[in-house]
């Protein structure tokens, strides 16, 4: 269904989430709900002596190049070792060879990892980050591990032909520009040419013909997957036109008459023509790429101009160093400098490798050897690849591990419908599972355990808080008066709706989530070193002061006085905004404001979401003071991005994906300068139009100062919360369930986090005798 990857929108395009074993970002989770069950759920526990997790529907990328989904990205991390690992709190650790002790809740843990990092800034603004690599490090297969495959890998997410899921190629190192340049891919090439070019200096006209036929059929079969997919979530009938599936999918200007052809150049159209910009953010099910046939073939690079032969700021300065510089302090580049470090031998060329005269392991825009072995990853990870079948993942411990051998010698991960997870450990096909930690699956698990808690005999459970929070956005543009979304008048307007939004979030939270999930105050998820804390000066529960600035609730207030103190703090912004009040009700609306609007909440068309009864009581309240609340319960959570891309929804609920580092570039950051055209984040849902707060967001980009950083945040939160077009609602938990039958729980890791997962220390865990 399209755009599952941004029903908890992400920030990763901007900061790679660094697992513990390997630093691929998670992109998706596919986890399916057709209830199949597969033959791999047979065989957990000690039974065989294998370890079986139970995950989503695998796409067999499995490689720490071109993984985009979280199943095959699990697959990646327990086969692959990073340059740099991150402790519970998140933070990269710098001494990995002797290790780093830290404290986390009261204890004291040692991280170690494969390097040790310097990081000095310079005078001029250059900075060096300095790799030292752990001596005698081994891929799985008992070849050294040296500075040649960090080099070789960092070179792959660098070629300018590289079109996988990693950003690594965006951050500011020193000569990576002037490296990609004069490159193009043959595909973009051809695109950019068009179907009736007839300049074959570059390539050939058989080849072209051969292009375009294969384009023109994977456009049709992309056309037919959103096609397929609207009918069978019930947006669109059989027999409906093209121009009715697509007015659907947000593009409703096409013609009557229009083709699939017509509906796939619509959208190639809103993406600038980046075909992998659209791909990723309209496809229905199948990436574009994958749909194409002999796609390898054109994604080789073309010269078009002058291009360095290397990158200047990735050096190797010894037989175990590597010095990576950068041409400005960027907060987030540590981050992605915590590359999955890949055999050299495995995936290039060790012929094709020259330092020296700038020969990296493969051609340079043709990753041909590297795409060639994306169905089997080697690496230097806890445990080594050995196969695929029937949607299940068999791995084996790895002897070379850098931390030791794991002492559970086998481990499964296999595809099992997320409705299955706790039944698949309670029958023991299963031993470890990550459930959506809803009401019915507590229930279940305390129904299952003997002493009635989440904790006993048969299912042990481990609770951190999600990295992300969940929230109520208001579109500046749309919720505004007189067309000018930054006036007082329009701030008040969308306040007057935040603050009967905030009054019932207490009560919505605890309904939906019990002690699972808590309410914040502020758009920032709690797990960040950046959140605002209770005892912080100048902390405030969200939306709780009226139109002159003086406190809506008084201590000791009841909540039925709380709601009617909401109500008339909201009349009164109501009628700062300009609309007319009689008799405590509006009555009618200014220029450019309405006396309705609507809030979309993706609940199934069952209310099933967490904000779906903060909008039923709101809806009650607003009309007592006159003020229409129209809720539509979205079946299609698509219909939801569909509108927000597009620019035309209102209000709505969802909830945003965080990362260890708190930049707000990609949510907040708008781009006035340049005429707010930063795609995605403000531009794309909220389009605050702040120059200040741009500012403010780049300042604290270019700071590593985790202080200065802080308060520069807290000053954007703020920002952020008079424009009033986002209600902070829950931070909510996120839970992994173990085999308390099974798995001997005292060797699970300790003090599992939110960025410090359960197989963070896999290599000690053990099966029960």
């Amino acid at each position: 269904m399209k755009k599952t990857r941004r029903i908890v929108a992400s920030l990763l395009a901007a900061t790679m989430a660094v697992s513990l074993l390997a630093s691929c970002s998670s992109k998706k989770d596919t986890g399916a709900s057709d209830g199949t069950k597969t033959s791999g759920e047979a065989g957990a526990g000690d039974a065989t002596g294998s370890l079986v997790y139970a995950g989503g529907e695998f796409t067999t990328k499995f490689s720490a190049f071109f993984s985009e989904v979280v199943p095959d990205t699990d697959v990646v991390s327990q086969c692959s070792a990073a340059l740099l690992t991150q402790d519970r709190n998140g933070a990269m650790v710098l001494k990995g060879i002797e290790g780093e002790t830290r404290e986390y809740n009261g204890k004291q843990y040692t991280y170690k990892g494969i390097s040790d990092l310097v990081v000095t800034e310079n005078s001029d603004g250059t900075v060096y980050y300095d790799f030292t690599l752990k001596d005698g490090l081994k891929f799985e297969d008992g070849e050294p591990l040296t500075v040649d495959d960090v080099i070789f890998s960092m070179y792959v997410l660098s070629d300018p032909t590289y079109d996988g899921a990693s950003t690594f190629f965006a951050l500011p190192i020193e000569g990576m520009e002037a490296y990609r340049s004069g490159v193009d891919t043959l595909f973009n090439l051809m695109v950019k040419a068009g179907e009736n070019n007839t300049d074959f200096s570059k390539w050939t006209e058989d080849q072209q013909k051969k292009f375009w036929a294969s384009y023109n059929k994977a456009a049709e079969a992309f056309v037919k997957e959103i096609v397929d997919s609207n009918i069978a979530n019930g947006s669109n009938k059989e027999g409906d036109s093209i121009a009715a599936v697509a007015a659907n999918y947000g593009y409703p200007d096409l013609k009557a008459d229009a083709t699939a052809m017509d509906f796939f150049n619509a959208m190639l159209a809103h993406y600038d023509g980046s075909v992998k910009d659209m791909s990723s953010k309209e496809s229905a099910g199948t990436q574009f790429f994958e749909l194409m046939d002999d796609y390898n073939e054109f994604a080789v690079g073309v010269e078009t101009g002058t291009s360095a032969p290397n990158i200047t700021g990735i050096q190797k300065t010894g037989d175990n160093t590597l010095r990576v510089v950068a041409t400005k302090v960027d907060a987030q580049m540590i981050y992605q400098l915590a590359v999955t470090v890949c055999p050299l031998h495995y995936y290039g060329d060790k012929a094709q490798y020259d330092y020296a005269n700038n020969k990296f392991g493969f051609p340079k825009g043709d990753l041909s050897l590297v795409r060639a072995k994306t169905t089997k990853p080697v690496g230097a990870g806890p445990y080594m690849f050995e196969k695929y079948e029937n949607g299940v993942v068999t791995l084996k411990a790895n002897p070379n591990y850098f931390l030791g051998e794991p002492k559970i010698k086998n481990l499964r991960m296999a595809y099992i419908n997320q409705s299955d997870y706790i039944n698949s450990i309670i029958a023991g096909t299963a031993d470890v599972a990550n459930p959506s930690y809803t009401n019915e699956i507590a229930d279940a698990i305390k129904k299952a355990n003997s002493n009635g808690e989440v904790s006993g005999d048969k299912i042990y459970t481990v609770a951190v808080d999600a990295a992300g929070y969940g929230y109520v956005g208001i579109n500046s543009h749309n919720v505004s008066v007189n067309k000018e979304p930054g006036s007082d008048a329009s701030k008040n307007l969308r306040r007057a709706f935040a603050t009967i939004f905030s009054v019932y979030r207490d009560l919505a939270v605890s309904t939906y989530y019990g002690d699972r999930a808590s309410v914040i105050n502020y758009p920032i998820s709690n797990t960040s070193w950046a959140a605002p804390q209770p005892t912080d000066e100048g902390y405030e529960i969200a939306f709780s002061r009226d139109v002159n600035g003086d406190p809506i609730y008084t201590s000791g207030m009841t909540d039925e006085e709380k709601y009617a103190a909401a109500k008339k703090a909201a009349l009164g912004f109501f009628e700062a905004a300009g609309y007319k009040v009689e008799n405590g009700k509006i009555v009618s609306a200014p220029e450019g404001a309405k006396m309705e609007y609507v809030v979309m909440v993706p609940g199934g068309g069952t209310g099933d979401h967490p904000s779906f009864m903060l909008m039923t009581e709101s809806q009650k309240a607003l009309a007592d003071i006159g003020m229409k609340l129209t809720i539509n319960d979205l079946t299609n959570v698509a219909d939801m991005w569909n509108k927000l891309e597009a620019g035309q929804a209102e209000i709505w609920c969802a909830a945003w994906q965080s990362t260890p580092d708190p930049d707000m570039y990609q949510i907040y950051y708008s781009d006035v300068a340049n005429g707010g055209k930063q795609p995605g984040g403000s531009n794309d849902r909220y389009q605050i139009e702040d120059a200040d707060l741009d500012s403010m967001i780049m300042t604290a980009r270019e700071s590593t100062d985790q202080e200065y950083r802080k308060t520069l945040y807290k000053a954007c939160l703020d920002k952020i919360v008079d424009w009033s077009c986002e209600v902070p609602i829950y931070q909510r938990q996120d839970v992994t369930t173990f085999s308390a039958e099974r798995i001997n729980i005292d060797t699970i890791t300790p003090d599992i986090s939110t960025y410090y997962k359960w197989y963070g220390e896999i290599e000690n865990m053990q099966l029960k005798q």
